[in-house]
């Protein structure tokens, strides 16, 4: 990857790692408690709308559109801002999320058969035991729940992976978009029945300037941007020269964190932390076949300009962006030849888990 890509995949580490302080100044805006679920509601009505109105609908059932949906978009960030909601740390956050990584290669073995080999195995055993530390660490300082809450976040991010790997959208943009639409009804009633129509009405009509810039940065610069740049990269790079970035997301998170926030991690958590990130190092900087062959570097040195054209330009100009996380930590998904986020986010972004064997072998050029 040459040193300008290089650049943008560092871009897009730091939008998604800024993404959870921004959610955190969005949840506390000013002294106000907003309801977490209700602003996971608003993030998704910028994601969707306008741009639902000129994409396709993806090639997909529509199972696997509210499958994607439920567990990617609405389970994994309504469970994150709930958590962050209850007192969990943004940084610690950022970092926890990425056990989705080692959930997936679990998952992807259980569900779709795919053996991890011994060093994805390796990884997901060291990433276990860097949780526990983290979990040791964070019951000395603060309750425990908020960071178990995020661990279920991850295991729906991870659940959703699996499913769009199953639906294999030739759309992966069309895929977002579209299961995207599945979140703001069911979590705005479920925040009438938790937090009240009073809360719900009174946070609407007093939104505070940092929440709506909050839904804002996340929508536009941690979904759109930071989505329609990684699809590009993904569809002109092999996954293993782009994947690796992502561990970046936690560095960037925990340093804005530590920065705007003043939030510093205990010993415990660090170590807990290092170790985690080790063990995703592990699962997604996999030994093998991944890098391209003269023929792929050819196939991509051709289409380079017509995917940035085609894939960043449709993300950015025209809107057609996409919405994990990631950081919050999502997830790129490609679909073989194409910058396809479906795809990517069980077997490239998230798991490191091969899902293109014939890229992989070489034998498309």
């Amino acid at each position: 990857m040459n040193l300008r890509h290089s650049a943008l995949a560092v871009l897009v580490a730091v939008l998604w790692g800024a993404n959870f302080v921004a959610i955190d100044l969005g949840l506390h805006a000013n002294g106000t408690e907003v309801p977490p679920l209700l602003f996971v509601a608003m993030r998704f009505v910028l994601v969707v709308f306008p741009w639902i109105f000129f994409i396709r609908r993806p090639d997909v059932s529509w199972r696997a559109i509210v499958g994607v949906g439920l567990f990617m978009s609405a389970g994994q960030f309504g469970l994150l801002y709930l958590a962050m909601a209850l007192g969990m740390p943004a940084g610690l956050a950022s970092l926890v999320l990425q056990a989705q990584v080692l959930l997936t290669v679990l998952l992807a073995a259980g569900i779709l058969g795919e053996r991890p080999s011994v060093r994805q195995f390796a990884g997901v055993v060291l990433g276990v035991v860097g949780l526990a530390v983290v979990a040791v660490g964070r019951s000395m300082v603060a309750p425990v729940l908020p960071l178990l809450i995020v661990l279920a976040a991850a295991l729906s991010w991870a659940a959703g992976n699996i499913v769009a790997r199953q639906a294999k959208a030739s759309s992966g943009l069309g895929l977002v978009v579209w299961s995207g639409a599945v979140v703001p009804l069911p979590l705005i009633g479920l925040s009438l029945l938790i937090d009240g129509p009073a809360a719900v009405g009174g946070t609407l009509a007093g939104l505070q300037a940092v929440t709506i810039l909050s839904a804002i940065y996340t929508a536009v610069l941690g979904s759109l941007v930071g989505y329609g740049i990684w699809n590009w990269l993904l569809g002109i790079y092999p996954s293993s020269a782009v994947v690796p970035f992502t561990l970046l997301v936690p560095v960037v998170g925990m340093t804005t964190a530590w920065l705007v926030l003043g939030e510093v991690p205990s010993p415990a958590e660090m170590a807990g932390g290092l170790l985690l990130l080790g063990g995703v190092a592990i699962a997604v900087l996999l030994p093998g076949r991944q890098g391209a062959t003269p023929g792929q570097r050819r196939w991509h040195a051709q289409r380079r300009d017509v995917a940035f054209a085609g894939d960043v330009g449709e993300g950015l100009a025209a809107g057609l962006g996409a919405d994990l996380g990631a950081a919050d930590l999502g997830a790129g998904r490609a679909a073989r030849g194409t910058a396809d986020l479906a795809e990517d986010d069980a077997g490239r972004l998230a798991a490191g888990v091969r899902t293109a064997p014939d890229r992989d072998a070489g034998t498309r050029p």
